[in-house]
């Protein structure tokens, strides 16, 4: 098997808290770290009640402290919403306190809308060159100072934080293939141009000081339950969630119902199984033949898997049948 890793939005559930979908994260990092999972990451998201990772830094140094082992970091971080200084600043912190442990991956996206992003980054105006721009200023601040070098991270200089660039489209592929740093593809939630980024990314990958050969990493939702009825179920808080999405009214993570049909239209069912195309969700042995699949499939060197559901206990649950394809 490849490494199996795990992406967590910290979802806050209808009916719970902030607090207790911190709870939830530190108690399934602490599982994830028991069931051999290899790296465990928290993604940037803004002004949306159902996802509490907006403060990632904080959030991964929580986990880390509660863990002694996985690798711990965000998938990932928005840079433009950011500057690279600080960025650099938070995870050299993070990787002083937990060494050899912290990855950064980074996204160009705001992760929020666009009334979100202007009060997140106030008069700062982005621009498409400005994204790799930022990067080269991050690795900066993570290589061996200058001698001339006037702004230096401190916690960072000289820690060499491994870098991942994030994306759903082919414009991340070329960009990580060109720096020759690894690639997470979003296909957990925009599979459209999966299978093209993968291409594009190997066929132009250049070796960097970081990496020598590509690395790609698919995500992949999963969800497992002792029967496919279960599953079916519990998968049906996702896609509500996106269906409010698609409506322009986020929220909390809905309770799974048994039936779609009396939530979505037939023009939101469409749009949400184009979305979600890449789940897997039944019974253990469909699931652990739907992941071996995937890989054969795609052929990913690493697969992250997601699971938002509504009840922490059933994510633990759906986690560890998951896992019993790294002990075959």
């Amino acid at each position: 098997m490849i490494p199996l890793s795990i992406l967590d939005l910290a979802p806050v559930s209808a009916g719970s808290s902030v607090a207790d979908s911190f709870a939830a994260s530190k108690a399934l990092a602490q599982h994830a770290e028991s069931l051999g999972y290899h790296r465990y990451w928290l993604a940037e998201h803004h002004n949306m009640p159902g996802i509490a990772s907006a403060a990632t830094s904080l959030l991964i140094s929580h986990l880390a402290a509660a863990t002694s082992r996985i690798r711990l970091g965000a998938g990932g971080i928005m840079l433009p919403n950011h500057s690279p200084l600080v960025i650099a600043e938070q995870f050299g912190t993070l990787a002083t306190l937990y060494p050899n442990r912290i990855d950064l991956g980074l996204g160009r996206a705001p992760g929020s809308d666009q009334a979100t992003a202007r009060a997140l980054r106030r008069h700062k105006v982005e621009t498409e060159a400005q994204f790799p721009a930022d990067i080269a200023e991050l690795q900066q601040y993570f290589a061996a100072a200058r001698p001339d070098q006037l702004v230096q991270a401190v916690p960072g200089q000289g820690l060499n934080v491994p870098l991942w660039i994030l994306g759903s489209s082919l414009y991340g592929a070329q960009l990580a293939a060109q720096l020759g740093l690894p690639y997470a593809f979003a296909s957990h939630f925009a599979p459209g141009m999966m299978q093209q980024a993968a291409e594009l990314y190997r066929r132009e990958f250049k070796p960097s000081a970081q990496l020598d050969k590509p690395y790609l990493m698919l995500a992949l939702n999963v969800f497992a339950a002792d029967t496919a009825t279960e599953a079916k179920r519990l998968f049906s808080s996702l896609q509500q969630q996106f269906v409010n999405l698609a409506r322009g009214t986020p929220g909390l993570l809905p309770a799974p119902v048994d039936s779609m049909d009396i939530i979505w239209q037939p023009h939101e069912k469409a749009y949400v199984q184009t979305a979600l195309a890449c789940s897997v969700v039944g019974d253990a042995a469909a699931v652990q033949q739907g992941i071996k699949d995937f890989i054969a499939k795609h052929n990913p060197d690493e697969l992250m898997l997601t699971s938002m559901m509504h009840d922490p206990q059933a994510r633990q649950t759906s986690y560890r049948i998951a896992a019993e394809l790294l002990a075959e």
